[in-house]
């Protein structure tokens, strides 16, 4: 009975890793990423590879709906499966997946909501690897096991065995019917000032101080942000002479168009850092809290980091914080705008 059990499960697992490793001869799967909007375009190297590497291949994507726009033109996609805020809603949605037989689903999302939803749902399940280990080492005990660790593309496309992705960096596909509200076409720096947490926002009056700069020395000077940060936008707009503020209630197709006019990019590490790579203008990204090893760094396109690597609390987080842990806020306070000016400069010239 032994021998018979282990025959049975070899050939089971042979199978299964075959199954894996011929991936891009399936011929329909599913692409689980359900936030958020950076998460969500660093999945796009990915889908298209997939589809260039085989022609054939129906892609489709399941993501929340808030989050859909950032796909719906992509020409590599099938289908966009809008995941719901309802419950009701949602169990319509997976009764509808069972139905599709998908060959492969690819689970980039790797959490408790994904799992449980995807559950009963037929093809193979590959899981993205968060590392969560790691990142618990690195924030509380400063222990590196991430040096080596690949930009969160990569980090992707590695969920599947042996695949490798194209080097045309991330998608941003805009409809033709939008329009760039930016009349002028040079010497046009955007500012994004805004962040999901406190830890990771650079501070307004160095934004402020940085637009001057700016003005001074021949530049115009753009502010984008989403609904949470029109307030912020409009504070520093006004103290900035001939500065525009181009902010919006969440319309990420009219922010990334109006982007793509600029010569490049200053923010934070936040969703409209990657939007900006997307649309493939050059970024200044200024880090606090977080750190270059997690993965979420600008991708595809030319870019500068600015950080503090002099101090020993970084990262005191992976996500952000509400507030600096150490209470003095070094990682942020000891970045100039005379640092990001020159960033700027290099970037440009790079």
């Amino acid at each position: 009975m032994r021998l018979i059990y282990n025959c049975n499960s070899f050939s089971k697992f042979v199978k299964r890793f075959t199954h894996i490793l011929n991936i891009i001869d399936c011929k329909h799967i599913l692409i689980v990423r359900l936030s958020s909007l950076g998460d969500v375009l660093l999945t796009t190297p990915l889908i298209r590879s997939l589809k260039k590497q085989n022609p054939a291949l129906q892609i489709d994507f399941l993501v929340r709906s808030e989050f859909s726009d950032l796909l719906k033109s992509n020409p590599y996609l099938s289908t966009i499966h809008l995941f719901s805020r309802e419950d009701i809603e949602n169990k319509k949605l997976k009764i509808k997946l069972i139905e599709m037989k998908y060959d492969c689903i690819i689970d980039l999302q790797n959490n408790l909501r994904s799992k449980l939803f995807l559950n009963n749902l037929t093809g193979e399940v590959l899981t993205f690897n968060k590392k969560r280990f790691e990142k618990v080492l690195l924030v509380h005990l400063k222990i590196n096991l991430l040096r080596e660790a690949q930009q969160i593309p990569t980090r992707y496309a590695e969920t599947i065995p042996d695949f490798k992705l194209d080097n045309e960096g991330l998608d941003l596909f805009l409809p033709e019917n939008i329009s760039s509200r930016i009349t002028e076409k040079r010497n046009i720096i955007g500012l994004c000032p805004g962040a999901r947490h406190f830890t990771k926002r650079w501070q307004k009056e160095n934004f402020i101080a940085l637009g001057k700069t700016l003005i001074e020395n021949g530049f115009s000077v753009t502010l984008f942000g989403g609904k949470n940060d029109r307030q912020l936008c409009e504070e520093i707009s006004k103290t900035i002479p001939g500065s525009f503020d181009l902010s919006t209630d969440d319309d990420i197709l009219q922010l990334a168009k109006d982007m793509q006019q600029c010569d490049a990019i200053v923010c934070n590490d936040s969703g409209l850092m990657h939007a900006a790579c997307a649309v493939k203008v050059p970024v200044v990204a200024i880090y606090g809290s977080t750190v270059r090893e997690f993965g979420f760094t600008p991708y595809g396109c030319k870019n500068i980091i600015l950080e503090n690597n002099s101090l020993t609390c970084r990262p005191c987080s992976h996500i952000g914080k509400k507030k600096c842990p150490q209470k003095h806020f070094r990682c942020m306070l000891e970045l100039t705008p005379q640092q990001a000016f020159e960033s700027i400069n290099k970037v440009l010239k790079a």
